[in-house]
């Protein structure tokens, strides 16, 4: 590896935030799943969580809509919904899911600097009640038009890129938020992705 790639790569993990993750529940289509990813490697979020209670787990991600994204993240799949919230409730302070409700709150009245999880569900069904109970709450990201929803991938992309406004402004990128021990563990495991 060359001292410019080495560099580049650390840069990338210098703005990692591990306080910020994605849950992926029951995403049938993978490009979605792909798609999501793409997303928050832009975004600076490593972890990202899938759950595949209801649909067999995917075999493989759309190449196209993730770009290999998924060889920089650290993806943890689940097919059992209490694992993977006692998994993520370990790790992160808050759970929100996506959910157009009476009670939800708008995404831009939301504090996303936080520690938090962020649940984006199935295409057709959305989050279902058996994760929400999980939740401290939901949200929806407000809309003018006849059509009250988004595709998963475009509202993941809103929410993340509204958490990254924020992050943003807070200096959350400012400064390397890894802990010593993640960080080597990331480096070198990028460090055998980039030489294979």
């Amino acid at each position: 590896m060359t001292p410019q790639r080495f560099n580049r790569l650390t840069s990338v993990l210098n703005h990692r935030q591990p306080d910020i993750t994605v849950v992926l529940e029951n995403v049938f289509d993978p490009h979605n799943v792909s798609a999501v990813m793409r997303t928050c490697d832009a975004v600076g979020i490593q972890d990202i969580y899938i759950l595949n209670d209801r649909i067999p787990p995917h075999k493989k991600w759309g190449y196209r809509s993730s770009s290999t994204a998924d060889k920089w993240l650290s993806v943890h799949q689940f097919t059992n919904a209490e694992e993977c919230f006692n998994e993520i409730t370990k790790k992160y302070e808050k759970i929100y899911t996506s959910h157009l409700g009476e009670s939800s709150s708008d995404l831009y009245s939301m504090d996303l600097t936080q520690s938090m999880a962020l649940v984006f569900g199935n295409e057709t069904f959305g989050v279902s009640d058996n994760i929400r109970k999980y939740a401290d709450g939901d949200f929806i990201i407000p809309q003018v038009g006849i059509i009250k929803s988004l595709n998963i991938s475009v509202a993941c992309a809103v929410t993340l890129y509204e958490a990254f406004r924020q992050k943003k402004q807070k200096g959350h990128y400012d400064q390397s938020r890894l802990s010593e021990n993640k960080m080597l563990e990331l480096q070198k495991q990028w460090k055998l992705i980039d030489e294979s």
